[in-house]
């Protein structure tokens, strides 16, 4: 069951308010819980797969034009710093995601609103949410403001 009764919540503290909530609930949606819901849940994982592509870009260009004497080499190793699963974990903890997600019975019991992976992989889709209800502009600016404290391009 989702832990938010209401998204506008999530909305407010992921700093974006959608157009379309569709994708936001599918962005919600694990896998676990389209499997067993009614039919017609559609799960994440396409949006997941988009996101990961508009996170490492939205990634990408922030630190092409932060920080323009750094090689390609280290910003390379940055990015993946700034993408990988834990660093999205905390990111996804600090917005409250965890609430929002739509679990199947047998994931919630297991903790699955605090499994890293599982964290993860939605904060991907619903940047890829974000990206498609309102366009890149709107994508990147979550990815910053969600990952801000994570943005610390002198390290």
């Amino acid at each position: 069951m989702n832990g938010y009764t209401d998204l506008s919540l999530f909305q407010e503290k992921l700093g974006y308010q959608f157009k379309d909530d569709t994708y936001l609930n599918i962005a919600l949606t694990h896998s676990s819980f389209a499997n067993e819901g009614k039919k017609g849940d559609i799960c994440n994982e396409r949006q997941e797969f988009l996101g990961d592509a508009v996170l490492e870009l939205a990634i990408s260009r922030y630190l092409y034009f932060e920080l323009p004497e750094v090689d390609e080499g280290k910003l390379t190793r940055i990015r993946a710093a700034l993408v990988r699963e834990e660093t999205l974990c905390r990111a996804a903890k600090r917005i409250g995601l965890g609430g929002a997600i739509r679990l199947s019975v047998g994931e919630e019991r297991s903790g699955g609103r605090n499994k890293a992976s599982i964290l993860a992989d939605v904060m991907e889709a619903v940047f890829a949410a974000v990206y498609l209800d309102g366009g890149f502009e709107c994508a990147v600016k979550v990815v910053r403001d969600v990952l801000g404290e994570e943005l610390n391009p002198k390290t």
